[in-house]
């Protein structure tokens, strides 16, 4: 078992304006929220701060965690590749890259993985959590391919079963067919052979009348 993310929601600091004091005052009500587990209207309220604020990456980190608790991670993954790209502070990019790695891992994508976790150590390479799960990935990496050839085998070996019996069913149907034909054929000889014999049994008794006669 890897260890599970580590949702970080970034707090606030005071603004220098009113437009910035609205889209925050959202994630602040939004981390309240998170905190207490109401991750819907957490989200709520990270998609409010980002309809104001669409270059607030905190606002784009904190919606993307929320996708990420409700397992929406393709909105998530996308969310985390925008605040990625307008954060500035290395330590909160870095768990961008973090939780986008845990989504590509719960995936089984482990070099997508790979590459989140390393571009996420480059930022913060003190994160023991992300050195962990970068290396159980690269070790799952590994051991994908074998996997991978027994889970074909698997489905090979069921697919020829099903081949098999699909083969046999009607062989079987055959083989009634064939029976049910040679039975009617039986009896329509031995019907034939009755009237034969009867036709035989007449004639001579006509025969033995004439002599009679």
């Amino acid at each position: 078992m890897y260890r599970f993310y580590s949702i970080l929601i970034i707090l606030t600091v005071s603004c220098m304006s009113l437009f910035a004091q609205s889209d925050r005052s959202h994630i602040r009500m939004g981390n309240r929220q998170f905190r207490q587990g109401a991750v819907e209207p957490a989200e709520v309220e990270y998609s409010k701060a980002v309809t104001k604020n669409d270059r607030n990456p905190q606002a784009l980190y904190n919606l993307g965690c929320a996708y990420m608790q409700q397992n929406k991670d393709s909105l998530a993954l996308s969310f985390f590749d925008k605040a990625s790209n307008l954060e500035t502070s290395k330590f909160r990019k870095s768990k961008s890259f973090h939780n986008a790695g845990v989504i590509f891992q719960r995936h089984q994508m482990y070099a997508e993985a790979i590459k989140a976790y390393e571009q996420s150590l480059r930022l913060n390479p003190n994160d023991d959590e992300t050195r962990y799960n970068l290396v159980l990935c690269k070790r799952n990496q590994k051991n994908q391919p074998q996997e991978n050839k027994k889970q074909q085998q698997k489905q090979e070996k069921k697919q020829e079963k099903q081949e098999q019996k699909q083969q046999e069913q009607p062989k079987d149907q055959m083989s009634k067919d064939n029976a049910e034909q040679l039975l009617q054929a039986a009896m329509q000889d031995e019907k034939n052979t009755q009237r034969k014999l009867q036709k035989a049994k007449s004639q001579s008794q006509r025969r033995n009348l004439q002599k009679n006669w």
